[in-house]
């Protein structure tokens, strides 16, 4: 009997767990040698997949742009196996010879991988590689829209880490995913950690599992411009950062806030890289088509050429058109411009200077980007400390493509797909999630301190025993001294025993317990 489409695909769920689960009990056991190998066997093969597995992705979803998600999963592959490649993740992974201290590396065992639409496969890529580099298994839930190209990519994975060593099963999938089988993989019984990239009710439902979760919170990322920057260098980085695979990257600049004296050539190089500034009329038919509802991004401009939404509108566009820009004062939900954009559709404020411009920026992450990222042009490292200072955000790139610098591409930070919002956003860690965030680690401590405990009732402190207040260390011992002195002199020849007395007598006035 053939099951309903939901019922199988709660049965594919719970095949692939089973089978994780079997196949990661074995391979907790590989060397670090084996683990390694097969590790760059999965990084190799995803890499040489790379534009295979754009081409599918944009065909499926019909979101970004082809060569811009060759990109991504070559960093995917490539950039992130290359950060990881050298790290320990098996046995004795650290020695703190200072400390007395051995650190053991532990896998958690079967993670939950959940892969949202807008980087499908480049998610799955980068989610096999650190999940195995770890000792874990994985089972992917794509978004319903992504299926065959994200089971495509896990699949390229697996079949290169069976190929090297790895047990079958390491690697699993839903094949068709609904909600009731994803939430049930989130909730079940052997899934040890989510790993959750997607939009806010499914982080949220990642959170609310009662599992261990890394979830990431929405993006609505500001760029400043501030007066001292090179403006044609920074305003090509944001044009390319902005329309780079249409914005699906969810640290793509949202909202430009510009130095008023330096406005006018920072409008100038927009329209020379293709930007197209909306009038009063144009951004008026544009809101609705951004946002239907206060605070609702519309998922059909996701992912869309700047041309494909002005015609949404309908609003003729030159058709070297890149980015669509609207200038704006205000900010909130019902502000559509204001809002995290997933699509080459910019806000352009305005600022006196580098106060105002915190003000704003601070403003835009409160309405849905706490935590994430936020990214400056200048040459005044003051202000970019200042701004680092400040901001409620994990990342603040400077001079770069904000999309590409959050995720490792063009900046120092590691290469991830999955950027953390730490408390700012209610995520548990602000870092780009890695290898480490994937295992537990154990601590063999070994005694290097001497603590004497006293056995119960021995000791005879009572109120009065205590010194004053302000007394320092050197006036108690002065103190007790003295009337042991007394007490010897009114002795005259004392015997062993009483010296012994009146040297516990000191030691117990000048060292009062301490636990």
């Amino acid at each position: 009997m053939q099951l309903d489409k939901d019922l199988q695909s709660v049965q594919d769920m719970r095949d692939a767990v089973k089978k994780a689960k079997e196949a990661q009990a074995k391979f907790q056991a590989f060397s670090q040698d084996e683990v390694d190998r097969i590790v760059k066997a999965m990084a190799d093969a995803a890499y040489e997949k790379s534009y295979t597995l754009a081409s599918l992705a944009v065909e499926e979803t019909g979101l970004g742009v082809a060569e811009h998600k060759v990109i991504k999963n070559q960093v995917a592959s490539r950039d992130v196996y290359q950060s990881i490649c050298d790290q320990k993740t098996v046995g004795v992974i650290n020695e703190h010879k200072d400390k007395n201290m051995v650190e053991v590396a532990a896998p958690f065992g079967v993670i939950a991988g959940i892969v949202p639409t807008t980087n499908p496969t480049s998610t799955a890529i980068f989610k096999s590689l650190i999940a195995l580099k770890a000792r874990n298994a994985i089972v992917f839930s794509p978004h319903p829209s992504a299926a065959q190209c994200t089971v495509e990519a896990a699949n390229i994975c697996l079949q290169a880490a069976v190929a090297a060593g790895a047990p079958e099963g390491i690697i699993g999938w839903i094949p068709q995913p609904t909600m009731e089988a994803t939430e049930g993989l989130m909730k079940h019984k052997d899934v040890n950690l989510i790993l959750a990239t997607g939009g806010g009710p499914l982080v949220r439902a990642a959170y609310s599992s009662g599992k261990p979760a890394y979830g990431v919170g929405p993006g609505n990322v500001p760029v400043y411009i501030e007066k001292t920057a090179e403006i044609s260098k920074a305003v090509q980085r944001i044009v390319d950062s902005k329309t780079f695979d249409n914005g699906t990257i969810c640290a793509s600049e949202q909202a430009v806030i510009v130095d008023r004296n330096i406005r006018e050539m920072a409008v100038r190089e927009f329209k020379n890289q293709g930007a197209y500034f909306l009038n009063a009329e144009e951004k008026k038919k544009l809101e609705p088509v951004i946002s239907p509802a206060p605070g609702k991004l519309n998922p059909k401009i996701v992912g869309r050429s700047a041309r494909v939404i002005a015609e949404m509108a309908g609003i003729t566009v030159p058709a070297d058109t890149r980015l669509l820009i609207a200038e704006e004062t205000r900010i909130g939900k019902e502000i559509p411009f204001s809002i995290e954009k997933l699509a080459p559709v910019f806000a352009f404020y305005t600022v006196d200077d580098s106060v105002e411009a915190a003000d704003i920026c601070e403003r835009l992450l409160d309405l849905g980007g706490r935590g994430h990222t936020l990214a400056i042009h200048t040459t005044n490292d003051e202000v970019a400390r200042t701004f680092a200072l400040r901001m409620p955000v994990s990342r603040i790139v400077v001079n770069t493509p904000s999309a590409l610098g959050a995720v490792g591409g063009t900046t120092g930070l590691q290469p991830s797909f999955t950027l953390g919002c730490g408390s700012f956003g209610g995520n548990i860690t602000s870092d780009n999630v890695t290898v480490h965030h994937l295992m537990n680690v154990k601590r063999l401590a070994y005694g290097i301190k001497h603590l004497d405990v006293p056995k119960s009732g021995t000791a005879k402190v009572s109120a009065n025993s205590k010194p004053a207040a302000g007394n320092t260390e050197e006036e108690r011992i002065e103190e007790v001294v003295g009337q042991v002195l007394a007490k010897v002199g009114a002795a005259g020849n004392i015997d062993k025993e009483t010296v012994i007395q009146l040297v516990n007598q000191v030691i117990s006035q000048i060292n009062p317990i301490k636990l």
